[in-house]
Parts: structure tokens; sequence; C-alpha cells
């Protein structure tokens, strides 16, 4: 069944403009799903102890409107799909009047830790979460084609902060180096991620970019080019000017 919280956009949650940031909106998603299984006692210390996790194989994040400074939120997700080591789950934000403001559809692998390897996701896991009806939008396809002549921008060393309880770089924080690359102005109403490996502590993630009028595509790379998450943002339409 679906999980929902209630919340208001804190300061620490905005951007430049009072609304909430990218980075906010896909904590507040990653966050309610953590939460959610958390409710059904199959959350982080479960799957520690049985040497199991849940890893983010995709995003697509569709934005409406984001909610200003101190605006109250509900965040709301739901299992839609459990198949061989694939978890599918669908999000979304809605106004105290419940307007949607941004929704998501997300792909999660089962990965064994101590093997690094998938593994079928057991039948109890569908049973615990209870599957709901898959949102209805228009579903992206999970791989990301990397464009040609991308262009090098920048690098980073993976600092300590990043790292997750996963041991590993927060889904979030691969988004929130790829929207350095974006030109001011750019309005985002799609985000699309593909998650290819993972960063660890001391990795060096290479920038590289390719910007067209409508999108900007950004990968995340090693020393040697192997991607560790490909990036695409959707820029939102300008109205006509009549």
């Amino acid at each position: 069944m679906a999980y929902s919280f209630d919340s208001r956009i804190r300061y620490s949650e905005v951007d430049a403009a009072c609304r909430l940031s990218l980075t906010g909106l896909t904590n507040y998603f990653q966050d309610c799903s953590v939460f959610h299984s958390q409710s059904h006692d199959v959350g982080i210390r479960f799957l520690a102890d049985n040497h199991i996790a849940w890893v983010l194989s995709s995003w697509q994040i569709c934005i409406n409107k984001m909610p200003l400074l101190n605006e109250q939120v509900r965040i709301s997700t739901w299992a839609y799909g459990m198949k061989a080591f694939y978890g599918y789950r669908n999000f979304k934000m809605e106004d105290a009047d419940g307007n949607l403001l941004a929704y998501a559809n997300s792909v999660w692998v089962l990965v064994n830790t101590q093997t690094g390897r998938p593994v079928k996701v057991p039948q109890e896991f569908a049973d615990t979460y209870g599957l709901e009806p898959q949102l209805e939008m228009d579903c992206a396809k999970r791989k990301i084609q990397i464009p040609d002549d991308m262009k090098q921008n920048g690098e980073i060393v993976v600092p300590q902060f990043f790292i997750d309880s996963n041991q590993h770089m927060n889904n979030e924080k691969y988004i929130m180096l790829a929207q350095q690359q974006l030109p001011a102005g750019f309005e985002i109403s799609e985000l699309r991620v593909e998650y290819r490996k993972e960063a660890k502590l001391g990795d060096t993630i290479i920038s590289f970019v390719k910007a067209a009028d409508e999108q900007v595509t950004v990968v995340l790379a090693d020393e040697d080019k192997r991607p560790y998450a490909v990036v695409k943002f959707l820029r939102k339409p300008v109205p006509d000017k009549k």
C-alpha cells in the first residue's frame, strides 16, 4: 500500500528563489521510500542484517511546479512491481490542496552486499509492501543514450559527506554535481538519471557535458571515462508571447 508523510518546505531546502531545490525534491522522494520500508520493518537495519540493499538504477522525475518556502506538502510513494531482481516504485508530491507538484518513476535493483551481485526479490517483499497500480505517466526508457562530442568540464574527488549508509556516494549527490553544469536560467521540467556504477570515497568524478536548446546531458565518469551516472535535464517550455 502507499505510504505518505506531510512536511513544510524548510529554508535549508530552497534555492535562491526560495523554491524547493531539485536536490531537495529528490531527497524528499528518497526519504519517503526509506520511511515506507521502515514502516514495514524491512528498512536499513533489516537489509544490513540480511546483507542486501536496494540500489537505485534510474530516476524519471517530472516537475509541474516547485513549492515555495514554508509551503505545506504531502509526499507519497508506492511499489507497483517486483520482477526478478528489479523493484519498481512511483512517487508524488502534492500541495495542501492536493495539486500535483511533482511525480516520479524509479527502478531499483536488489543487491547482495557481500558479492555485489543482484539477487531475486523475494515474494515476501511484494506481499509486505502490497503492490499498487502504476502511476499514469509517459515513462522514459531506463537507459539514457550518451551523445557524441561531449565536452569535459571539471572534476571532483568524492568527499566523506557524499557517502551514505551503503558506503557509496548517495543518489542525490550525482544530481547535485550534474546540475552545476546547467546554463543560467535553465528551468527544469524533467530529470532523468541512469546510475551505472557506484562512486566511493576518494574516487575522482569527471564531468562531461552536451547542451542543446531543450536539454542538457551530463555524464559523470571515472578517470577512464566509464560512467558512474548519466543525467539528462529537459527544459520547461517557454510560454509563447503574444
